[in-house]
């Protein structure tokens, strides 16, 4: 980026831009990957053009920089490179894709941020550099490492992402005196399920099973094939087999995390009916150990696992630091009696803490979406 010239400056901003929204296509699809976006420009400053378009595919291969590179061909000759993650610099299944970036003759690489992981950590931009490529890091940073916070965690943490989703009436309760409340509107569920989409996993306990049977799908026209992984915390193996998490397995994949000591009889007619069952370790109180179910995920390759189980669950995450955002879906009706606060004690801490400043909030027909991001 040339600072001195605000056009340029213009330019790599719009461009980054749209590298960053071609990654977020498939955040949930291209674990345990990154999902990146890359935009290949050619032609003179004020006149260029987009030579092609790439992101990471689903199951993280091909990257997306060699989507983009193929696509463009001998075009890409002389151009610039707009990408939302260090290039590799690592030989897995296919060589590097600074490599591929250097062959194709690529002029200029703009890329948003340096990749933490140990095979890469600087070394792609480096290579790149050395053979002559003019390379600038940073640009659109901060935005780009949102989106790669679980991919980060991952590698830094050893455990993915986490992300809370709760609901919460506008006295700031989850449930009543009955129990489930249905607090959101039609056009806000509407915004959970493409956020599920974009989910590897959706986390939730044994307790929220029982009490409500949930699909934990993708309910959005045409992208029922986006629902991600199922995962149910249940340290006893409480889960019926014929609960619909189970029932639709061969669907949509079910995790069912237990302890080291659950009913061996339990775990058969589960897995019988289409759930996988891991044993995990378990607290001396008898729940999941949080941190050691999520570095058994982390190590299952997940990224960016989001928790619908409710507000116990959420405020058991937040008493054990493994929070990473927390979205809180305020409808405009109160409940006007006491009830199962949506925010538990721990979570409430955690957000008045500093450490999770509001990243965004905006309305949603009438329901306000508040999103707190733990700071970097």
């Amino acid at each position: 980026m040339n600072a001195q010239d605000p056009a340029r400056d213009e330019a790599d901003r719009r461009y980054m831009r749209l590298a960053l929204a071609l990654g977020r296509r498939h955040l949930g699809r291209a674990w345990p990957n990154p999902s990146v976006g890359a935009v290949l420009v050619g032609g003179p400053p004020g006149a260029e053009r987009i030579l092609a378009q790439g992101m990471t595919q689903p199951g993280g291969r091909p990257h997306a920089e060699r989507v983009a590179l193929e696509a463009a061909g001998e075009a890409a000759r002389g151009a610039t490179l707009y990408v939302t993650l260090e290039p590799c610099s690592h030989h897995g299944r296919t060589s590097p894709c600074a490599d591929a970036t250097i062959a194709a003759g690529v002029a200029r690489v703009v890329s948003a941020m340096d990749d933490p992981d140990p095979r890469v950590a600087g070394r792609g931009h480096a290579r790149l550099a050395q053979a002559g490529i003019a390379v600038s890091v940073g640009l659109l940073g901060a935005e780009a490492a949102r989106d790669q916070r679980g991919h980060v965690s991952r590698i830094v943490r050893g455990r993915p992402a986490v992300f809370l989703k709760l609901a919460r009436t506008a006295d700031g309760f989850a449930a009543g005196g009955e129990g489930r409340l249905l607090i959101s509107g039609p056009r806000a569920n509407a915004e959970i399920h493409l956020q599920r989409a974009h989910c590897d996993a959706i986390m939730v306990g044994v307790g929220t099973v029982l009490a409500d049977d949930p699909a934990l799908t993708v309910r959005l026209p045409g992208m029922a094939a986006r629902s991600p992984l199922r995962i149910v915390l249940d340290p006893c193996l409480r889960t019926p087999p014929g609960a619909c998490l189970v029932r639709t397995s061969a669907t949509v994949p079910t995790l069912i995390l237990a302890g080291p000591h659950a009913p061996a009889e339990a775990e058969a007619a589960l897995t019988a009916a289409g759930a996988e069952v891991q044993r995990v370790p378990v607290t001396a109180e008898g729940r999941i150990d949080l941190p050691a179910a999520l570095r058994f995920l982390g190590a299952r390759g997940l990224t960016r696992v989001c928790s619908e189980g409710g507000p116990t669950l959420a405020d058991a995450l937040a008493r054990e630091d493994l929070v990473d955002e927390c979205l809180l879906v305020t409808g405009d009706n109160a409940l006007g009696q006491p009830g199962l606060p949506a925010v538990g004690p721990n979570l409430a801490r955690r957000l008045a803490s500093g450490d999770f400043p509001v990243a965004e909030e905006y309305r949603i027909g009438s329901d306000l979406f508040t999103c707190h991001a733990r700071s970097p």
